[in-house]
């Protein structure tokens, strides 16, 4: 009866064990800080081209840039 008490004991100090908790919430920040960045430069993407080459162009002796 002790034995199955003890074990008992360590099975629900097992459930209380809380050391993989920051990494899944570290882990599910940088998941989400991904997606927002897919997120943006998929949407701004061509903006964001127009005006790297905008800048580009206007820096003097820089060849101009090429549009794909």
């Amino acid at each position: 009866m002790t034995k199955l008490y003890v074990h008992l004991i360590c099975f629900m100090n097992a459930l209380k064990s809380k050391k993989g908790q920051g990494m899944v919430e570290y882990g599910l920040i940088i998941g989400l800080i991904a997606v927002g960045v897919i997120v943006i430069l998929t949407t701004m993407g061509g903006k964001l081209q127009g005006l790297f080459t905008t800048v580009s162009n206007a820096l003097p002796g820089a060849a101009p840039a090429a549009n794909p």
